[in-house]
């Protein structure tokens, strides 16, 4: 929709919808776009807050520095890019990578935020985690055919009963330009490297903002007990799991979850 110039770069963002309290910005996650967002997400919050979607660095039109990055610096970029939009404090929402920025974000500009919500993301990698990311950073460093690479994040990031129709999944599967990525190879690895390198696990007792930690209970890229760790140690966190649905909960129980987000974010008024 627009472009606005944030730490000295071009940054791709939108504005949807309007309301008198504090905007919701959606932050997303690895590999993710805007596009992500408006099916199922933009049409429900945009009826009770202006929502404002954006691409993280070099993705889309947002350009990119170039070199590695952390979750750190994502977090810097959104409070720049508020900064350029002349929005003093909002609510934050962002699913895995995405949940990674909103942490930084509340510890880096706890002023700046007024709720967040965490989607299927964690403190910190365990082993499986770090293996995993380790994995798909060399899928994509060597060059793996779309074909084994979006059906390797579909197997991780759907529920099974999702999975026995075919249909959709091969149209998901169809979806994904080029190498199965819809970012370059070389952001989507430095992407992955931000990921393995966060870790807030030590400072969420530090994040005094109002927390909403939402998961699919068949997650199995970030299960339930990564979220009750964030919540745990979360002064003011709430741990909400959804019956159905696994990492792409978003998707997969999207009523349910849009509606969960609404009513927590209605609290502050």
């Amino acid at each position: 929709m627009a472009l606005v110039t944030a730490r000295g770069r071009k940054v791709y963002y939108e504005s949807h919808g309007q309301g008198s309290g504090p905007p919701l910005v959606l932050v997303t996650g690895l590999a993710g776009a805007c596009q992500g967002w408006h099916a199922l997400q933009v049409p429900e919050f945009a009826q009770h807050h202006r929502t404002i979607l954006f691409d993280n660095r070099g993705v889309g039109e947002s350009e990119d520095p170039g070199g590695p990055f952390t979750t750190a610096d994502l977090a810097d970029d959104l409070a720049a890019l508020l900064d350029a939009l002349d929005v003093p404090r909002a609510h934050v929402l962002g699913p895995f990578m995405g949940g990674m920025a909103v942490q930084e974000f509340a510890l880096r500009h706890p002023d700046r935020v007024d709720r967040a919500v965490l989607v299927g993301t964690y403190a910190r990698p365990d082993a499986k985690r770090r293996l995993l990311l380790e994995k798909w950073r060399a899928m994509a460093t060597d060059g793996t055919s779309a074909e084994v690479f979006v059906r390797e994040r579909l197997l991780w990031t759907l529920q099974d009963e999702t999975l026995e129709q075919r249909d959709l999944v091969e149209a998901m599967a169809a979806s994904f330009p080029g190498q199965g990525l819809p970012i370059a190879a070389d952001l989507f690895v430095r992407q992955c490297e931000a990921c393995l390198g966060h870790d807030t696990y030590d400072r969420l007792h530090q994040i005094t903002s109002p927390t909403l930690v939402l998961c699919g209970r068949q997650d199995q890229l970030t299960p339930p007990r990564l979220q009750r760790e964030l919540a745990d140690e979360l002064p003011d966190g709430r741990l909400v799991t959804m019956p159905y649905g696994a990492h792409l909960v978003l998707a997969e129980s999207a009523q349910r979850v849009n509606q969960t987000v609404l009513e927590f974010l209605a609290e502050a008024a």
